[in-house]
């Protein structure tokens, strides 16, 4: 094996995700008064949905050029984003950028993508980890005992780390 994959696991997430996502979106703008969280007022969601996702987009971003950084390098990266989570595109995602939209088209149904995201992901990401623990061998075990799969919050030897 010489190379890592490049997309990971994103396009299987993608395929099943995506299409939830745009049903969500539809169904949400053409019958507005089921799907709404409120339906009087919905402009009060919008700062906070912009603001959600400007931070998710940031988060999202500078994950993506570490590990662009890292598979060019092919070295594991545990740097940045990846020292609180080690999945952090896929919780930037799953955790902000989705609820962020919700909050943006005023539709909790589009916030139900996030659960079916999470569950995709846990379904899916087993591929990831094989790949990754046969490049990089006891390196890439080592990050994963110390470092939370997804949920960015205090762990094991997250203290260490800083």
């Amino acid at each position: 094996m010489n190379r890592l994959s490049t997309l990971g696991v994103g396009p299987k997430i993608a395929t099943f995700l995506l299409p939830w996502l745009l049903i969500s979106i539809v169904l949400t703008r053409t019958i507005k008064n089921i799907f709404g969280y409120t339906s009087e007022n919905a402009n009060v969601l919008l700062i906070p949905g912009i603001l959600l996702m400007v931070s998710g987009l940031i988060f999202y971003i500078a994950s993506a050029i570490i590990l662009l950084k890292g598979l060019k390098e092919t070295r594991l990266m545990t740097k940045g984003p990846y020292s609180i989570c080690q999945n952090p595109l896929y919780t930037s995602l799953i955790m902000v950028i989705i609820p962020a939209l919700s909050l943006i088209l005023n539709s909790w149904l589009v916030l139900t993508c996030s659960p079916v995201g999470y569950i995709l992901f846990k379904l899916f990401i087993k591929d990831e980890y094989i790949e990754l623990e046969k490049f990089f061998g006891e390196d890439y075990l080592k990050y994963k005992r110390e470092t939370p799969e997804f949920f960015p919050l205090p762990y094991r030897n997250q203290t260490k780390k800083i």
